[in-house]
């Protein structure tokens, strides 16, 4: 017999799951997390779901860098004081945020939504890659850096931003100096991201 116990259905059991399917969240934490919520005031629970449904409601993505917003252009793409002429291409929403918090990037962004990898079936049609095209083709980018994870994919597709991006006469650069292959963006810290920052090389 088992020391906890696991209801097979209703409510709870739905909670569970719902988290267990959630990105780095195991079974034990799911549970863990379900009987914080029981345990937890009405108030918190409240606030909880109504934060969930608030951002399924506002949550939008900018029309320019294609990055989360709640509102149609995001406010690091009207910023006009950040540098007009750089822009750093990622592969997601996540890979911005932790970019920005480092504090050493004061240029744009492009989020792609992913890599190329044929593997999984994922092709430059759908990225954001023609949309990022279509941005360096109004003159305004000097530099294109490209941000994508030290991994197969990532370098695959920053070979192919690079090949469309060169004919145009646009700089194009890749993130070094640090960051260790294979691991992803995310993980990296403000120190070891700001070296790759300053440390980009030429693709």
């Amino acid at each position: 017999m088992t020391s906890n116990f696991m209801p097979a259905g209703g409510s709870v059991a739905r909670l569970i799951d719902a988290f267990s399917r959630l990105p780095g969240i195991g079974p034990k934490t799911a549970q863990r997390l379900t009987y914080h919520l029981i345990r937890a005031s009405s108030e918190e629970s409240e606030l909880l779901a109504k934060s969930l449904l608030e951002m399924r409601d506002r949550l939008q993505f900018c029309s320019l860098c294609h990055n989360i917003s709640e509102s149609t252009i995001c406010p690091i793409c009207a910023n006009t004081n950040r540098d007009q002429g750089l822009l750093c291409v990622v592969e997601e929403p996540l890979d911005l945020f932790v970019i920005e918090r480092a504090s050493v990037y004061q240029g744009l962004y492009h989020v792609l939504h992913g890599v190329i990898s044929p593997m999984n079936g994922v092709g430059p049609e759908d990225l954001k890659i023609q949309e990022l095209i279509d941005r360096v083709k109004d003159g305004k980018i000097s530099e294109v850096l490209v941000a994508t994870n030290l991994s197969l994919e990532g370098d695959a597709t920053a070979m192919y931003l690079h090949d469309a991006i060169d004919p145009l006469g646009v700089r194009t650069t890749r993130l070094a100096g640090g960051l260790p292959s294979g691991g992803d963006l995310e993980y990296a810290d403000e120190v070891t991201l700001s070296r790759a920052l300053e440390g980009r090389r030429e693709l």
